[in-house]
């Protein structure tokens, strides 16, 4: 026997379960209209195409399938360069999604010789570190600021300390450095503290092996403050510590050719 709803018509037929209006909810289409981002990465689709990976403002890290962008004439092909502000549309429903439309926006110099390398850093990053379609707007305004920096030759140590730590930040991976994790008081600007990756600073133990820190340079860097040459020392190997650390193993091509040819 079919149930009925209470104007008779049959339940089953007219009326679908919470559970398939969710799904069919997530099966619409999405169309997203003049999204400000930039591309960090692409590669080869098909003969004619390419995926391109997107750090939009508003919608995160998206995949874009650019059809038929490899083609001479495509309008496409120009607009798709890297650390050029970008004003992005596109649809779909699947994890992929089609890119409709891209113009260059304008705003920004081009980066040049090593900023561009420490460029490919953030880049890369932002890749291996930020999941897809996770919304990160304030983070979205630090990479602004951070090629805007690099492209006006401004420190390129003390713009990628800024931004490593903005970037875990905003991903929730990194919380207050100003207070310890087992006391909830300021760390104190004389005393040694490690960083726990998962809790955040406590006072070192002679045991301990992870990077060693002053509660000064953890004040400095919560303040981006790295006018102090030992705040600068410090936050380096203590940003390689925790970033090996959230990366699960994975490696950083870009960040191994900054060690070795400007020790960053």
């Amino acid at each position: 026997m079919v149930s009925s709803s209470d104007d008779g018509a049959p339940a089953s037929a007219e009326q679908p379960s919470a559970k398939v209006r969710k799904v069919r909810s997530a099966e619409r289409e999405v169309r997203i209209l003049d999204q400000p981002g930039f591309i960090l990465h692409s590669y080869p689709y098909k003969e004619t195409s390419l995926i391109v990976d997107v750090f939009s403002r508003d919608h995160g890290r998206v995949a874009l399938v650019a059809k038929g962008a490899k083609r001479p004439h495509s309008r496409l092909r120009g607009a798709l360069q890297t650390f050029q502000p970008l004003s992005l549309s596109w649809s779909g429903k699947s994890e992929i999604r089609t890119l409709t439309a891209a113009e260059w926006v304008g705003g920004l110099l081009p980066l040049e010789k090593s900023a561009l390398l420490c460029g490919f850093y953030l880049n890369e990053l932002l890749v291996k570190l930020l999941v897809r379609d996770d919304p990160h707007p304030a983070l979205f305004d630090h990479y602004v600021k951070a090629l805007t920096h690099l492209a006006h030759d401004e420190p390129a140590a003390i713009v990628l300390r800024k931004f490593e730590r903005a970037l875990l930040k905003e991903s929730g991976v990194a919380g207050d450095w100003a207070r310890c994790t087992m006391t909830r008081e300021p760390v104190l600007g004389e005393t040694l503290y490690v960083v726990d990756p998962e809790s955040g600073p406590r006072p070192a133990r002679v045991s301990d092996n992870w990077p060693r820190v002053l509660g000064k340079t953890l004040q400095d860097m919560d303040n981006e403050d790295y006018a102090d040459a030992v705040t600068q020392t410090q936050s380096k190997f203590l940003m390689r510590f925790l970033l090996a650390h959230h990366l699960h193993g994975a490696t950083l091509n870009t960040r191994q050719i900054l060690i070795d040819l400007l020790q960053l």
